[in-house]
């Protein structure tokens, strides 16, 4: 479904748009980087507006997002296209394919309001592929949520633009963003992107008062070496030690299913390094049978939310309040 885009300028012959860092400058007939976003007689349209390939009802946990309103239930829809081209994408069936290639729903805002109020959700969440891709449609739909007191959700490699985030930003409650690495190397060679505007809209959405929490996959001989996760580790520490991290286990797939496996051994050390860096929590994530994913307080180390895979098994908090030594939690609830 086809509608006029935001933020975008006429240049002499061809279109600039906005929405992301990449800032693709667009030939009459041509689409963007991320297939979505077409110059059509001079006028810049997003191709997908509405049209959803993936619909679902998830625990806010799968995100993941650990503390915001935690064993609540998000509506999630997920668009096609995606302004990284990354060789190991575990959704790159809709990410890095074109439209008519891929079923697809037409599910309007009103419509997405109501599927989330019909299934009891708290909140929605634009993810499964990068949700600025289809940026009018979150942010008609994030309007619409707020209006019915429902939360928002960007599930997001964080390669928006200011403009972007600046729009968006009265709107959306939540982000989970996937910090991939503090290397630009790697997000040249892996990414086809920038390290330096993630990083900069981290921040930007922590100072907007946006709850987010952090993502870094651990991926063997591209991102683990202790340089790698020091400077990671201290990047989150600055922006705020109250900021969730997730570090999570690489499986082979995509064009990179010739890598092994992280060992659990490389993410225990990771977490070992944020913990002595001053974070308070730090997760485990793809490692079955682990414990890496339960909060504790950490001021007395009482466990207060036991998880099981995405669920929850017990949750002790008091409100936001460790019930042992009265600590205050950072969670959203």
């Amino acid at each position: 479904m086809k509608k006029e885009a935001m933020l975008y300028e006429k240049l002499d012959g061809a279109l600039n748009c906005h929405v992301c860092n990449r800032k693709c400058v667009i030939s009459e007939g041509k689409t963007g980087f991320c297939k979505m976003r077409e110059n059509d007689n001079g006028i810049l349209y997003s191709k997908n507006y509405a049209s959803a390939s993936s619909i679902a009802v998830d625990p806010i946990e799968k995100k993941p997002l650990f503390h915001f309103y935690p064993g609540s239930l998000s509506l999630s829809l997920g668009s096609i296209g995606c302004n990284f081209k990354c060789p190991y994408c575990q959704n790159w069936a809709i990410s890095q394919t074109y439209l008519d290639e891929v079923g697809i729903r037409n599910i309007l805002p009103e419509k997405a309001i109501r599927l989330t109020q019909e299934n009891d959700c708290k909140s929605i969440s634009w993810t499964y592929n990068e949700p600025t891709m289809w940026f009018e449609y979150t942010y008609d739909s994030a309007k619409l949520a707020q209006k019915k007191d429902l939360k928002t959700v960007y599930v997001t490699n964080g390669y928006m633009s200011d403009e972007t985030l600046n729009l968006i930003a009265p709107y959306l409650d939540a982000a989970n963003v996937d910090l991939k690495s503090m290397s630009d190397k790697f997000y040249q060679e892996l990414c086809q992107a920038s390290v330096k505007p993630v990083l900069e809209n981290i921040r930007t959405m922590h100072e907007k008062g946006i709850h987010i929490e952090i993502t870094n996959l651990v991926m063997p001989g591209h991102n683990d070496s202790e340089e790698d996760l020091k400077s990671l580790v201290e990047f989150v520490a600055d922006v705020d030690v109250g900021i969730p991290l997730h570090f999570t286990r690489f499986y082979p797939h995509y064009k990179m299913n010739n890598l092994p496996p992280t060992p659990v051994e490389t993410l225990e050390k990771a977490q070992k390094m944020a913990i002595d860096a001053g974070i308070k929590y730090v997760y485990l994530g793809n490692v079955p049978g682990s414990n890496g994913e339960n909060t504790k307080c950490p001021e007395c180390k009482e466990l207060l939310i036991e998880r099981d895979g995405f669920h929850i098994v017990n949750n002790k908090l008091k409100k936001d309040k460790c019930p042992e030594c009265g600590a205050k939690i950072d969670v959203v609830i």
